[in-house]
């Protein structure tokens, strides 16, 4: 019976001992989801100056103590908690019957491309907890340091590859137009550095606290941690207060910059827009759209990417390119352009007279879904997977666009997650932003956090800004962010607003993101000169 009792007793100690070591990964992954929460459809902004936090902790706290768990689980799982509620959105293009793809392995391909990303940012993530953990007796403010800019290092790396969207600094957009306002200084980074900083200081109070009832010293009423708390309340008080200082700013709006932009939402489903029906419908709706607009006087006409899904060469024939030449109005037109055997997801503009005097190929291509990233190692898989074959290409990195109204800032589709494709047009001269996109076959909080993506570029650029989609939400924002119309969502509707022709360059578009690069070297620099004063490490 002792045996028995023992044996049990042992099973149970046991099943504590596991519940205990995969507690740090289970809190880690709620902060992560509560992070992921920030953004649509719940919107909670207010969240991710808290949701780092815990992370914080256990990383940090990992490498007091031996028996902690390893900090790179829980960071993967804090990754894949946020990545994986931000981006569930890309869970609605499943089913892709409509495209041919049989239904299972329309399911393999989304949960594979939704996995893929989750865990791709928990890798970061975790690259992040391995440079904190090595920082283990530093003090607290270098560890802020460091991690912020590490942070905002590693963010700058992977948005300058193929697979990019959720920088923490979008969880701002569209609701604290105010801290996105620190965009215009050195970009989202800017705002990515103010959230973390804010998160690790918080979480060097919280361990410090501990420490000390660790200790059993008694703390003074404004003591050691209660200086962090102060530092971030008045850090997060001074941030705002610099960014109500850019919102507040006037905007000039001169009679002779205006421009009267109409745009049309055609409400084509992706699943008949290459049917034969799908571009009757398409030639009606955005022909009787273009007409309308031209009769309320606009100057020009933006549709969405792929409103007429035919190829450059066709599109003269179209009855909207005839209705540009009867009204007179200038439009751009979402349709395909040619490359030899290969083709480009293009926005045309058509003069007065019905001809073509620009082009702009869409250089950011959805990975999968209109190209195979590392197509040697997954293009076979794909391929199993599905019988689509692969034959767009990519637009230059240097595109400029010019229009009969000056320069613009173009964008198509998902170039909106890219700051750097924005900042780079109107370093080049760009007046004002054109989006165009097609969001419809992902769930409805996809487009609404593609539209906070594009207050994000009209913020950091100073600029006004079009967007027009195919099924929702396009709109119209200033350069403050402030959405002055917004659509519904899977409805036709055409709308014009006046926008306004800058020449203004905010501090980011003239330097770039020089802050990033800032914080890496002085927090280098911090680090090798205590290390320099203290050349032998001392131990706990």
């Amino acid at each position: 019976m002792q045996k028995k009792l023992n044996k049990k007793q042992g099973e149970q100690g046991k099943q504590g001992e596991t519940f205990i070591s995969l507690l740090p990964c289970l809190i880690a992954l709620c902060s992560g989801i509560v992070m992921g929460l920030t953004v649509a459809p719940v919107g909670a902004w207010f969240l991710a100056w808290i949701a780092l936090v815990p992370l914080w902790v256990l990383v940090v706290t990992s490498a007091k103590r031996k028996n902690q768990a390893p900090p790179a689980p829980p960071a993967l799982f804090w990754g894949i908690g946020y990545h994986g509620v931000a981006l569930s959105w890309i869970t609605g293009i499943h089913p892709m019957t409509w495209l041919g793809v049989p239904w299972l392995p329309s399911l393999l391909i989304t949960l594979f491309c939704w996995g893929f990303i989750s865990v791709l940012g928990g890798v970061f993530v975790a690259i992040w907890a391995a440079v904190m953990v090595r920082l283990n007796g530093q003090k607290p403010w270098l560890r802020i340091l460091i991690g912020t800019a590490v942070w905002c290092g590693l963010e700058s790396l992977w948005s300058a590859g193929p697979l990019w969207w959720s920088s923490l600094a979008y969880t701002q957009s569209p609701h604290n137009l105010v801290i996105l306002h620190l965009g215009q200084l050195s970009g989202p980074n800017t705002v990515t550095a103010a959230i973390v900083t804010v998160n690790g200081l918080i979480a060097e109070a919280y361990i410090n606290r501990q420490d000390i009832k660790i200790s059993s010293v008694s703390p003074a009423p404004l003591g050691f941690v209660s200086k962090y708390l102060v530092i971030a309340t008045g850090l997060l008080i001074t941030l705002h207060l610099i960014g109500f200082i850019l919102y507040s700013r006037p905007i000039a709006q001169l009679p002779e910059a205006a421009l009267k932009v109409g745009i049309i939402q055609g409400n084509i489903p992706n699943r008949l827009l290459r049917s034969s029906e799908g571009f009757r419908r398409a030639q009606e709706n955005y022909t009787s759209g273009y007409i309308t607009l031209a009769n309320q006087g606009v100057d020009a006409v933006l549709t969405p990417e792929g409103a007429l899904p035919i190829f450059q060469r066709n599109l003269l024939e179209t009855a909207l390119v005839a209705a540009v030449k009867e009204k007179g109005v200038v439009a751009w037109i979402g349709a395909f352009g040619e490359r030899g055997d290969s083709y480009t997801i293009s926005l045309f503009t058509f003069n007065s007279k019905g001809e073509i005097v620009s082009r702009y190929d869409k250089s950011k291509l959805v990975p999968l879904g209109e190209y195979i990233p590392f197509e040697e190692i997954l293009g076979g898989i794909v391929q199993r997977l599905s019988p689509l074959e692969a034959h767009q290409v990519p637009g230059s990195a240097n595109q400029i666009f010019d229009t009969p109204f000056g320069r613009a800032i173009a964008s198509i589709c998902y170039e909106s997650a890219f700051p750097e494709q924005f900042r780079r047009q109107a370093a080049a001269g760009g007046q004002f932003i054109i989006s165009s996109s097609n969001d419809a076959h992902y769930t409805a909080s996809m487009p609404f956090q593609h539209h906070a993506q594009d207050i994000m570029r009209a913020i950091e650029t100073d600029r006004w800004s079009a967007r027009a989609t195919n099924t929702g939400y396009s709109g119209f924002i200033d350069p403050h962010g402030r959405t002055l119309w917004i659509s519904g969502y899977n409805t036709y509707e055409t709308h014009a607003e006046t926008i306004y022709r800058r020449q203004t360059q905010t501090l980011y578009v003239r330097w770039g993101d020089w802050l990033t690069p800032l914080l890496l070297i002085s927090s280098g620099g911090a680090w090798l000169l205590i290390q320099v004063g203290h050349p032998k490490k001392i131990s706990d």
